[in-house]
């Protein structure tokens, strides 16, 4: 919701502080940071003091900040901002991650974080729908206000629906040369970082997307604000879907097996965008066809990787899940510099970044992980 609700109304924030849209970009990219600094701090807290007490503080972080982007009075202010909310914001991601682990096998956790794409996949399709209308009929700031109440409903559901699921075996020591140690101990895991990697660069070609979306579909190719929340819906569309035949294939298939296949998949999606884009053949109906193809792979390469990562974690699952989230927001926030500072007025840079990542994608997971890869 905190992404994609306000994706349409970029250009409008541009053109309230007089920058280029690129520099409103980078309100996005600052997000990226907070969410990738900010897991590092949740995972150690949620080892050491139970899943909801780093939700509560993170949730309420969320929601001053979200007052403070209504109200932002300059583009330096809105984008440091948005740096503090998506630390706050966070301890959601990290904490989500613990609590089905905590709760499931690594088998039924692909099978679970397969069927939390599904909740989750709705912010992609109804956000940038409802931030359109939102924008259409009283601003960007509104959007904001919007974010502060739906903050305030997390915390209500984490307070009423969210039983506490850490271990009570857990022994997590406080300081921060123990939590250095166990970072550094998950860095030198060589399978944990091959799943984490591969699983990231493909996330991170999404974050390329949803960066440029925007300016490719509203600027380059003439998309009204609120028709764009359909066409970025399609693609979340084809995410939830392929995620749940994902849950339904792992009653057959490994989730390696998936996770191979869907590694594949990407490279040449990738490409073949790169080629649409560079040639500009087919304008944006065709190049809309490799984009919806990239998203659906993600159906299958973000569960699958992401469970294969936490397998064996058990007690340093918090530390585990928030080393996952900051390398994979690390690696997307790269991403999205790169396509606001490439600009340019066609899909090129885009298409070039998520060709990369797909292709990088590949690579990490056959170069670290490499068992049963051809």
């Amino acid at each position: 919701m905190s992404i994609d609700m306000y994706l349409p109304g970029l250009p409008a924030i541009a053109a309230d502080f007089g920058v280029e849209t690129s520099a409103a970009q980078f309100t996005l990219s600052s997000f990226f940071i907070g969410l990738a600094l900010g897991q590092a701090i949740h995972g150690p807290l949620a080892d050491r003091y139970g899943r909801k007490p780093p939700l509560y503080a993170g949730l309420a972080l969320y929601v001053i900040t979200s007052i403070g982007c209504a109200l932002a009075p300059d583009m330096t202010t809105l984008t440091v901002l948005r740096f503090v909310q998506a630390v706050g914001g966070c301890a959601g991601i990290v904490i989500a991650r613990a609590v089905v682990r905590d709760r499931c096998d690594p088998h039924t956790a692909a099978r679970v974080f397969s069927l939390l794409m599904l909740v989750m996949g709705l912010a992609p399709i109804l956000a940038p729908f409802i931030g359109g209308w939102i924008l259409w009929f009283a601003g960007w700031r509104a959007i904001f206000a919007v974010l502060s109440i739906f903050g305030l409903a997390c915390l209500f559901a984490v307070w009423r629906f969210l039983p506490e699921t850490r271990p009570a075996d857990t022994i997590a020591s406080t300081g921060i040369g123990p939590a250095l140690r166990v970072y550094s101990e998950l860095l030198g895991d060589r399978r944990f970082m091959g799943y984490v990697l591969s699983g990231g660069f493909a996330h991170a070609g999404m974050f390329a997307y949803i960066t440029g979306s925007p300016h490719v579909f509203i600027e380059v190719y003439g998309v009204s604000a609120q028709n764009f929340g359909w066409l970025f819906g399609l693609n979340a569309l084809g995410l939830i879907a392929s995620s749940q035949v994902n849950r339904r294939l792992l009653r057959h298939h490994s989730t390696d097996t998936l996770l191979r296949r869907a590694n594949r998949s990407t490279v040449l999606l990738g490409l073949g965008m790169l080629m649409i884009a560079a040639s500009g053949w087919g304008g944006l109906p065709v190049l809309l066809i490799p984009l919806f193809g990239y998203s659906i792979s993600l159906g299958f390469t973000a569960p699958n990787a992401m469970a294969n990562a936490l397998a064996h974690q058990g007690q340093r699952a918090g530390s585990a899940s928030a080393l996952i989230g900051a390398l994979q927001f690390g690696v997307a926030t790269f991403a999205s510099m790169l396509v606001g500072l490439a600009g340019g007025g066609s899909a090129l840079p885009m298409a070039a970044v998520i060709a990369s990542c797909g292709l990088l994608a590949y690579m990490t997971h056959r170069m670290l992980v490499g068992k049963g890869m051809v």
